[in-house]
């Protein structure tokens, strides 16, 4: 029902593992690719957008890499997940009013508060909490 693409479980993996370099190392996107055994062109596409998002810094040249840009206990989950994918909902009516059953639907404000309760749950996380 609810599952995370995998553009968001690689940018997961990859906060995750930063987070936990005791070193002042960079991290780069064919390290992280080898030791989790993700594809190294989708973790470099995903480390892109999370430095275009300015969750991570990116360092060009020769000893370049990525680092955690902010502290994470600043962001929620929902807000992350919505920044790497865009709004979210459980049905599109959630997102845009642009169905043809929506003026005789009678699931709609049910399923409106599952989603509304949904987001909220994923709002009280911190990135942080997950990627400790």
């Amino acid at each position: 029902m609810l599952k995370l693409t995998r553009k968001l479980e690689y940018s997961l993996i990859a906060l995750s593992h930063m987070n936990k370099k005791v070193d002042s190392k960079l991290c780069t996107a064919k390290e992280i690719a080898i030791q989790y055994s993700i594809p190294q062109e989708a973790l470099a596409k995903t480390l892109q957008l999370l430095a275009k998002l300015n969750f991570i810094n990116a360092v060009k040249g020769p000893n370049g890499g990525y680092e955690v840009n902010e502290s994470l206990d600043n962001v929620n989950f929902m807000d992350f997940i919505e920044k790497i994918e865009g709004p979210q909902g459980l049905v599109d009516c959630n997102i845009e009013a642009d169905c043809d059953l929506i003026e005789y639907c009678n699931i709609r404000k049910p399923i409106r508060v599952i989603n509304d309760n949904l987001k909220n749950m994923f709002s009280n996380i911190s990135l942080s909490e997950i990627t400790q």
